[in-house]
Formats: C-alpha cells, structure tokens, sequence
C-alpha cells in the first residue's frame, strides 16, 4: 500500500532540487539589479530567458520520458539515441535564432522589443547556446535515475548546478564588464552545463545495470517519437506563452517596468510552484510501481497545493514582499511596489500546478500522452484571450495582464483533464 510517508521520501530529493532551480532565478535577477541600466538588462534577461526556454522546450520532457519508458537495456539505448538526436537539434534551432537578422526580426519586428533590451537580449541569449542540449542531456540521465529510485542524486545535482552558477555569476559581477544580462545568461548556462555532467557521473551505475541486465521492452525511435511528440507539443506550448506573454506585455500600459519585474515576480512565484512540478515524476514513478496508490498520490497533491498557496499568500499580503522584492531581489522601491499587485495574482497557482502534476502524471502512464497537449493548448487559448482582452481592450497594465492570463490558462487545462484522468474518484 502506498503511504503518505512513502510518497513523501520519493518526493523530498526532487522537490529540493526543484526549489533549488527555483532559487538561482531570484540569484540572478539579484544580480542583475545591482548592475548598470538595471531595469533595461532585468527586461532583457527576462526575454533571453524566455526565448531560451522556449528553444528547449522540445527537450524537457525527456526526464518524463526517461522515467515511464527506461525499464532495460534496449529501451536505454533507444531513448539515449532519441535524446541525442533531439538535443541536435534543438541546439541548431538556438544558433538560427541567434543570426543577428534573425533576431533582430523576432525581436524588434515581432515582439516589438525596444532597441536597446533588444540588442542585451541577443547578448544572454549567445552566452547560452550550450543551454538547450545540456538540459536534454541531464533530464535524460535523472530520469535514469528517478526510475531507479536514486532521486537523491538527483538533488546532489542540482546542488552542483547551484554552486557552480553561483560561482560563475558571482565571479563575472566582480570581475566583468559585462552587462547585467549576459552575466546572467552566462552564469545559468556554466551551472546547466555542470549538473549535467554531474548527472551523468552519478547515473553511471545505474547505465552499468542496465547494460548488464535483460534486453526489456525493444521500443522503435517511430514509438518513442509517437509516446514523445505530444509531450514535447506540450512542452513548446507551455513555455511558448512566454514570448507571447512579453509580446502582449510590450504592447500593454506601462510596459518597460512591466518587463523589468515579470522575471522577478516570476520566479518568486516559482519558487512555491517548484515542489508541486516536481510531483509530475513522483506520480509517474510510483503509479508504473502500482496503479492502486492513485488515491494516495491525490491526497498529497492536493495537501500540497494548499499548503504552497497558502504560505505564497503569506508572503504577497505582508510586508515579507517588500522584503523580499528591495532587500533581496534588490528592485528599486517604485519597481517593487509596482510588483506587488502581479504577485498577488499568482497566489493561485501552486495549487493548480500540483493538481496539474498529478493529472499529466496519469495520462503518460496510461500512455494517453495526446490529452495532455490538448488541455495545453487550451490553456494557451485562454492564456491569449485574456490577454488580448486585458491588453487591447481593457488597456490593463501589462504585469497585471500577464498575471491574471497566466492562473486563467493554467486553470483551464486543469479543469478540462478532471473527466479524463478521475480526479473526483478512483484510479
């Protein structure tokens, strides 16, 4: 029988090394605003980031993949050589991208970016380039190990991604001339690179299991690529709003300030979101165990969810924000001000996101992969709408807009999987 407190063991190491991902955002972004052109470069950070995110969003559901298909040694090998080949070719997407006309027309053209976050922007996004097939490589190698029950390690590598980022980012703020932005990039992607080859290094006696042991399930790259596609749409979805985002943003009331504390305000909110993701692999790893400990799983979601809303609620209605904004994000008084009310929007979300968990967690063990993009391309339809409302017809502020169409998307994809995945009864 599946415990409470068995779920919770499995669940701690990842939940830790998501938080800690959470953490290196606000590190960052402290950083940045403690630089020259502080609001400029936070903008221009806050775009990189999202174009960057948005290139390896192909890749981040590997982990996810790794976890439910990785059960020998053809599966291993099959899934190693998928990864390789998707890694390849995310990477060539990041260098198109990174074509100074190229990005000059996504950016200036498209996004309607000012000149200046423009040109910052391109700047992070080149320091990044290692960032998309690193990520791929190291979600690979955790989903080797989450199968195999050493999410531990998992969060010793995220330990190694923290320290060495911090090392990088704090070396190039003392020692630099470089703008805010680009110490940023470059201090995210010296800390990708590192987990990743830290991840490795640990799974290495688990990949020893598997070549050693039984062939397994023989998968096809054609049935990895029909398990995958929809995970990876889900992927590029998700993670594409956020262009879209910054292009309704631009377009909004207030837009630059708007800009300058969105990645702050989001990766706030990130940081209580964090250990409801991480319960995606959780669910995946303990339903493959047993299908039975459904109801188990959706008493600790739903705890979990309340209990991160709550203690996010704490924090956005007391002056623990202004704290948190000026004495550590170290935004200007007007600019954290102006970030308490988008917080505040987003109080919401670590619920739906552990809910969200659980119910993707059930359709790619049941194999029902498809249903997880639709509910995501609902979530980006009304994501859109909403902003289109807010910003061409209400003419709302654009970190409010971002808020309040962010929690409507995501709530939406929510709701629209309860009939599917059986969230008001049994497994």
């Amino acid at each position: 029988m599946l415990t409470q407190r068995r779920i919770a063991l499995f669940w701690l190491p990842l939940a830790a090394t998501w938080v800690m991902m959470a953490v290196e955002g606000p590190f960052v972004a402290a950083l940045i605003a403690r630089l020259a052109n502080a609001t400029e470069n936070l903008a221009a950070f806050g775009v990189a980031l999202a174009f960057a995110m948005l290139v390896e969003a192909p890749i981040i559901m590997i982990m996810s993949a790794a976890t439910a298909l990785v059960s020998g040694r053809a599966s291993f090998v099959a899934l190693r050589r998928f990864t390789a080949v998707l890694n390849a070719a995310v990477t060539g997407w990041m260098g198109l991208l990174l074509v100074p006309t190229v990005f000059r027309f996504v950016a200036q053209d498209v996004v309607a970016l000012p000149e200046g976050v423009a040109r910052l922007a391109h700047g992070a996004l080149v320091v990044m380039l290692p960032w998309p097939a690193a990520i791929g490589y190291r979600r690979f190698y955790q989903g080797v190990l989450i199968r195999f029950n050493q999410t531990r390690r998992v969060a010793l590598g995220t330990v190694v991604r923290l320290v060495s980022m911090a090392l990088a980012g704090g070396g190039l703020f003392l020692l630099s001339p470089l703008p805010g932005a680009t110490v940023g990039g470059a201090a995210l992607a010296v800390g990708v690179v590192a987990e990743a080859v830290a991840s490795r290094i640990m799974a290495a006696g688990a990949v020893r299991t598997l070549r050693a042991g039984p062939d397994g399930e023989s998968l096809s790259q054609g049935e990895i690529g029909r398990f995958y596609l929809p995970l990876a749409l889900t992927s590029v979805l998700t993670l594409g709003v956020n262009p879209v985002v910054t292009f309704f943003v631009s377009h909004a009331r207030l837009a630059l300030p708007s800009l300058a504390v969105l990645p702050v305000v989001g990766t706030l909110g990130f940081i209580f979101r964090a250990p409801a993701i991480a319960f995606q692999e959780v669910g995946i790893a303990l339903l493959e165990e047993s299908a039975d400990g459904f109801a188990a799983l959706r008493s600790f979601a739903v705890r979990l969810g309340v209990t991160l809303t709550v203690a996010l609620g704490l924090l956005a209605g007391t002056p623990l924000a202004g704290v948190w904004l000026t004495g550590v994000a170290g935004l200007e008084p007007s600019l954290a001000s102006f970030s308490v009310v988008p917080l505040g929007l987003l109080v919401l979300m670590p619920l739906v996101e552990a809910v969200l968990a659980l119910q993707r967690a059930t359709l790619v063990v049941r194999r029902r992969t498809r249903l997880v993009t639709v509910s995501t391309l609902l979530e980006v339809a009304v994501l859109t709408l909403t902003l289109t409302l807010s910003v061409f017809g209400l003419s709302a502020v654009g970190a409010v807009a971002a808020a309040v169409a962010i929690v409507a998307g995501r709530a939406a994809a929510s709701l629209f999987l309860v009939p599917a995945t059986g969230l008001v009864r049994r497994f």
